[in-house]
């Protein structure tokens, strides 16, 4: 297996720990990408129409992305269904929880390209405070649901897991800590018990692209 690989990228690290949970992170060869909003990278392109990480390769050959459907993938290849519960109430819970968590991390890299891709006279307030909303309405639904996340470790908490983190990262200056303390305590508890977190974090300083 091969993965387009970006270690800044919340969708890649997505993958990385359902890789790191199910034991076969270390089967998977990272393929360096330089992918950007403006600039495509042509070795992805290849790949992937939409020239984005992370672009996902079978032991068999087929190309599979976005996030979602690789970490799918792994789940059934190698999980037995230990990530994504099979039915129920606890499969839409999971996806719903993915959905929201991609959602708020999409936004945060609409801001992020905003900040460091157009020039300083071309951004737009309205349009950066409009994306900010979603991550603070995203935010509020985590903390109110924050309870039913301990002990999990599927799709969902992995996924709201790796949207907080980067707000952390990338866009500290929303504090989302202060007004959700539950989903703080959450988080900061989930990571340190789970060395597939612990082992994707970004080794990047948050003033970096």
């Amino acid at each position: 297996m091969k993965i387009f690989y970006s270690a800044s990228s919340p969708f890649v690290r997505k993958v990385m720990v359902v890789a790191h949970e199910l034991g076969v992170a270390e089967r998977i060869e990272r393929l360096p990408s330089a992918v950007h909003p403006i600039r495509a990278d042509t070795g992805v392109l290849r790949y992937n129409p939409l020239g984005q990480v992370p672009t996902f390769f079978t032991d068999d050959g087929e190309v599979l992305y976005d996030s979602r459907v690789i970490c799918e993938y792994l789940d059934a290849s190698h999980g037995d269904g230990r990530i994504f519960p099979a039915a129920g109430a606890a499969r839409w819970r999971a996806l719903r929880e993915q959905a929201l968590a991609d959602g708020i991390i999409a936004a945060g890299i609409l801001i992020r390209y905003e900040l460091t891709v157009r020039e300083a006279a071309g951004q737009h307030a309205d349009w950066i405070a409009g994306q900010r909303r979603k991550i603070e309405d995203g935010v509020r639904t985590i903390e109110a649901g924050a309870s039913a996340l301990e002990s999990r470790v599927d799709i969902g908490a992995i996924s709201l897991a790796c949207a907080l983190s980067y707000l952390d990262f990338r866009l500290p200056e929303i504090a989302w800590r202060q007004a959700n303390p539950k989903s703080a305590q959450w988080l900061d508890a989930f990571v340190e018990s789970r060395p597939s977190l612990l082992q994707t974090k970004p080794p990047f300083s948050v003033n970096r692209p």
